[in-house]
């Protein structure tokens, strides 16, 4: 208890620090202006009076002092729910983000305490997955866990190291409705095995008691994503992603029937069209092999699914380690070595070549933190990875200017809208982890942040030299770049729609 209480007040001003960027940065409802007033940031609210804090507390990525508070009408505002309420919302919204904020701040606490004094070099990737303490860096739902008890949190959340038991849920082919290619090693004859996390089979599968599990078991290390495992001593190669109905940060986890069938045959085109620019040394995707779902009432359900996924043992050589992007922020950078500077060029020289040339043909990456990884050979990036398709978007009229035909998928994640398209990898990419890697350079290493924003734009330019059109790069170097609105998209009465808000473009600087 002593670790976690103190850590508590660190994790609740780290949590309020985020809400009050977003406070700074999105459209909230009750925000009716902003003003600076010396070295503070003043919020102007709708229903009168004002709040005001330190600006650099405000800003993305900042790290804010464990008596960092908000002044307000009525006096100092030390918690996020707190903060929150004087937007004045009565709506039911407004309730559930204050409950997930609170969560958010118990469940920060928990991680901080359990890895206080840790300071392990990952000695593998999944080490490396889990060294991400304070969850998303921008977000004040960072830590949120809806639906899990402090218990479940310590026992399955991946910045408490366990191994989690997968159970094994046996269906036969006829109540199975799936896609790609499904191991051997979880199949019984006719029988599908599939991998049920434990908080699903204790808080779902029980409301199917058609279905049981068997006694055997998958151990596995939770990664950075909570539900997607790498399992130990069977199934080489893959990677487990589980269905799990628990809201961490925006979204409930499940899976629905369009990612099941939508995966491979994505996989597949991503793929080839990395290949077919000539970019499959330096980029890979990490391929969704199969995946399916338990039908219940004649529907395949979201809530009984799993996906099989390329590991990223697949994709390394001896020697070599891949680091989830936003982790090389966690650890303050130690994961990486050499200049700063020569460090961002060849990183930069890696990832932009192929994904604004796969944005040119039609396919735009969600290339934020978590899906991306960087391949670490003695701290340097050798290459690098990409997971996760279902947040991908793709034009068809740009992939038949390439001469692709798209296959048929059964999500909407298909169209020729061009600023959504852009919106979706630059969202990601430039303010998600160019972002992210030039603040932590520019705090650990000293690193000039406007020479790293010089080496970013010194490869886009080139990039850009080769590919036809100018459309995109006006886009990739303009005013201002789209960030993910996080409360805003909590406080809206659709919170699974992703809201995006402009911000200072740094690459503008660069034009």
């Amino acid at each position: 208890m002593e670790p976690f209480t103190t850590a508590l007040p660190g994790a609740r001003a780290a949590v309020l620090g985020r809400l009050w960027g977003a406070f700074a940065r999105e459209p909230l409802p009750g925000v009716a202006g902003h003003r600076h007033a010396s070295d503070a940031l003043v919020v102007e609210l709708r229903r009168g009076g004002s709040l005001s804090a330190p600006a650099a507390g405000a800003r993305p990525f900042a790290e804010v002092p464990d008596d960092f508070v908000v002044s307000g009408p009525d006096g100092p505002i030390s918690g996020p729910a707190q903060l929150l309420a004087q937007l004045g919302l009565r709506t039911p919204a407004a309730r559930r983000l204050a409950a997930e904020l609170d969560n958010s701040v118990v469940n920060l606490a928990l991680a901080r305490a359990a890895n206080a004094g840790r300071a392990v070099a990952p000695h593998d990737s999944a080490d490396a997955e889990q060294t991400v303490v304070d969850g998303h860096p921008q977000h004040p739902c960072c830590r949120t866990r809806t639906g899990m008890s402090i218990a479940d949190v310590l026992a399955y959340a991946p910045e408490h190291h366990p191994v989690v038991r997968l159970a094994l849920l046996p269906v036969p082919a006829d109540r199975w409705q799936g896609s790609g290619t499904w191991p051997r090693q979880l199949r019984d004859g006719d029988t599908i095995l599939v991998p049920l996390h434990p908080w699903q089979r204790d808080h779902v599968r029980t409301r199917h008691p058609g279905l049981t599990v068997v006694e055997e078991t998958i151990p596995a290390r939770p990664l950075l994503s909570l539900r997607t495992l790498a399992p130990l001593g069977t199934l080489p190669g893959c990677h487990l992603k589980t269905a799990l109905d628990v809201q961490v940060t925006n979204y409930r986890r499940t899976i629905s029937p369009a990612e099941v069938a939508d995966g491979p045959p994505l996989s597949d085109l991503v793929s080839a069209l990395v290949d077919k620019a000539g970019y499959g040394d330096s980029l890979r995707v990490m391929r969704e092999l199969g995946g399916g779902a338990v039908c219940v009432d004649g529907r395949p359900s979201a809530s009984l699914a799993a996906m099989i996924r390329e590991s990223t043992e697949c994709y390394l050589g001896p020697g070599e380690i891949a680091v989830p992007l936003t982790a090389v922020h966690a650890t303050g950078a130690a994961v990486i070595s050499g200049s700063p500077v020569r460090w961002m060029t060849d990183f930069a020289g890696l990832v932009l070549p192929p994904a604004l040339t796969l944005l040119s043909m039609g396919v735009a990456l969600e290339a934020h933190g978590q899906n991306t990884l960087v391949v670490l050979r003695d701290g340097r990036p050798v290459r690098v990875l990409y997971r996760d398709l279902d947040g991908v978007r793709v034009s068809p009229r740009r992939l038949a200017r390439c001469g692709v035909t798209l296959p048929p998928l059964l999500g909407t994640r298909a169209g020729d809208d061009v600023d959504a398209l852009r919106t979706k990898l630059f969202g990601g990419l430039i303010s998600g982890v160019f972002s992210e890697l030039i603040d932590v350079l520019g705090r650990t290493r000293q690193a000039d942040p406007r020479v790293l924003w010089g080496v970013v734009a010194e490869v886009g330019r080139q990039v850009y030299a080769g590919l036809p059109g100018h459309d995109d790069a006006t886009a990739f170097f303009g005013d201002t770049m789209p960030l993910k609105a996080t409360v805003a998209m909590r406080l809206a009465e659709n919170p699974g729609k992703a809201q995006w808000t402009p911000v200072p473009n740094p690459l503008a600087l660069c034009r």
